[in-house]
């Protein structure tokens, strides 16, 4: 098992992630860092949010929904198992809880609510201040075992699918997905808006509608599709084979493979390296 001490560290997006219909649609879970804003849906299995987190539209969470305080929510919140909502919870359509619903003060569900089991109102302690200040202090005192059944338990490590996360301050939104981190994006996705962040990493066979700007490195991987510029201050940008970027790109230092496609201006400030992936041998053993 990999230990992941600070999973709120970039925006990661899971293999296979899509954007429908103003929906952010994952298999995994769903982790926001507090004071962020999702224009999106979200439907994924489970989905825990920071304090003062805004969703511009619905949650649907197959499993847990935990809303630290003052979270708002500009629809219907549709769980599975468990919901847990911290004081001064805003959510502006209705709330159903297949589970037992936590709820602290305050609350306000402007078109009602059911649970099918237990229904506590009461205070409890924001849960992402809670469970990270607790696996801080774990890894501080040298308690790496029980830091990982804690990360096991958070993220469910026996499912293939990795969680998307969101760090804090962070603004998701059909024009722009704006982080002040590194953005990793996995392979397969189909995502609309603008990557804004420290740097970018697209895996392969992914499709943005959208452009790619970063301070540091950005990396295009095999098959990926770009539409729009990619830009970078002072990194490199590598776009490898069959990756085809739909506009300029503006970088320090370019790695360009050999049968990757760009289909604007090219600007680099300093080392350019075109045709870099190898030649195949002909059978003889000789090279093309």
């Amino acid at each position: 098992m990999s230990l992941r001490p600070d999973p709120l560290s970039e925006l990661a997006i899971p293999a296979g992630t899509v954007v429908e219909e103003h929906d952010l649609v994952v298999d995994g879970d769903v982790l926001v860092g507090g004071q962020s804003t999702i224009e999106f849906g979200v439907r994924g299995r489970n989905v825990v949010a920071g304090e003062r987190t805004r969703f511009g539209g619905h949650i649907e969470a197959e499993g847990d929904c935990r809303l630290d305080t003052w979270c708002t929510v500009a629809d219907d919140v549709l769980v599975g198992g468990d919901a847990y909502l911290g004081e001064r919870v805003e959510i502006d359509g209705r709330l159903v809880v297949g589970g037992d619903l936590d709820i602290g003060d305050d609350v306000q569900i402007a078109e009602g609510f059911e649970a099918s089991g237990w229904i506590v109102i009461r205070n409890p302690m924001p849960t992402i201040v809670f469970l990270f200040m607790y696996l801080t202090h774990l890894l501080r005192i040298g308690e790496d075992d029980a830091a990982g059944e804690l990360v096991e338990e958070l993220f469910d490590e026996d499912d293939e699918s990795d969680p998307l996360t969101v760090p804090q301050g962070a603004t998701v939104s059909d024009d722009a997905w704006r982080v002040s981190a590194p953005a990793r994006i996995g392979r397969d996705c189909r995502l609309h808006g603008n990557i804004r962040a420290e740097s970018v990493t697209v895996d392969e066979e992914t499709e943005i509608f959208g452009s790619l700007r970063a301070r540091g490195d950005i990396d295009v991987a095999a098959g990926t599709v770009v539409h729009g510029d990619v830009t970078t201050r002072s990194g490199t940008v590598t776009v490898a084979d069959g990756a085809r970027v739909w506009g300029d790109i503006s970088c320090e230092h370019l790695e360009l493979a050999r049968d990757a496609v760009v289909d604007g201006t090219i600007r680099a400030r300093g080392e350019v390296q075109t045709g870099v992936m190898p030649s195949e041998p002909d059978p003889d053993g000789s090279p093309q």
